[in-house]
Formats: C-alpha cells, sequence, structure tokens
C-alpha cells in the first residue's frame, strides 16, 4: 500500500484535490483549483517563489576562461565561469562575446558558453570590458 492515493472533496466549489501519502509528508500534489503544486513552498507552480529565493552562485569576479570539450560529443566549446553579474548582465555579455567571436553559444546557470576554441578572444574581449581574465587548463 505504498502508493495510496486518497481524493477528497472541498465543500465550496466542489473541487477535488489528490494527497499522496507515499512521500511520508501528505503534501497536496494537484489541486483543480490551482493545477501541479509546488513540493517544496506547497503553493501552485504559477505562483511558487522557490527558484527565485535560491541564491544563484556568485562568483569572485575573476573571469576563469577555459576551453571543454567533455559531455558535448567531441565538439569544443570555449567556457566563462566567475563572473559576478546577474542574469540579465550575464545574457548581454555572453551575446557581446558571440558576437566579437563571430560564433555561436548559450548562458547556462551563470556560465557562458561560446561555439569553438575562442579562448584568446574571449580573454581580449573581457580584458576590454574591465574583468580580470585567468586562462585555465583544458
Amino acid at each position: 500500500m505504498a502508493n495510496v492515493v486518497s481524493v477528497s472533496r472541498a465543500a465550496a466549489g466542489n473541487i477535488a484535490a489528490v494527497k499522496s501519502r507515499s512521500t511520508g509528508d501528505g503534501g497536496l500534489v494537484y489541486s483543480t483549483e490551482g493545477g501541479r503544486m509546488c513540493p517544496a513552498c506547497r503553493r501552485p507552480m504559477t505562483d511558487c517563489r522557490c527558484a527565485d529565493a535560491a541564491p544563484r552562485p556568485t562568483g569572485d569576479g575573476v573571469a576563469r576562461v577555459r576551453r571543454e570539450t567533455q559531455r558535448r560529443g567531441g565538439k569544443v566549446v570555449t567556457v566563462v565561469r566567475g563572473l559576478a553579474l546577474d542574469d540579465a548582465a550575464l545574457a548581454a555579455l555572453g551575446k557581446q562575446l558571440r558576437s566579437a567571436c563571430g560564433a555561436g553559444g548559450t548562458v547556462k546557470g551563470g556560465v557562458i558558453e561560446i561555439q569553438g576554441d575562442q579562448i584568446e578572444r574571449v580573454a581580449t574581449a573581457l580584458r576590454d570590458r574591465g574583468f580580470t581574465v585567468k586562462l585555465g587548463a583544458g
């Protein structure tokens, strides 16, 4: 009976809520009023503030530029870590670096990825913008 699910109906509006007992905490999983519920804050997923409350790791201000090929099918990617910028500023800097290198790339989780072996171009562009740059192994 590990996966027992009980359904209850609220008197006001005839709203059904599903409660799962298999997780041990007995929290609300789904409600027809709000849809899917966040397991951490127990609010509807549209009103969840858990991702906003979690602090993004901040860098020390030193841009660490390195070349990586792991988990990319042998493709070379230049990675920039350690910048203490908010998400909007990091996205803008990523766009400027991609333009300076003439390559594609992305910004994920506080890390800028530029396609190809662009270490020297990225390091030069970052120094021109006033960042301290360390070239990493790789």
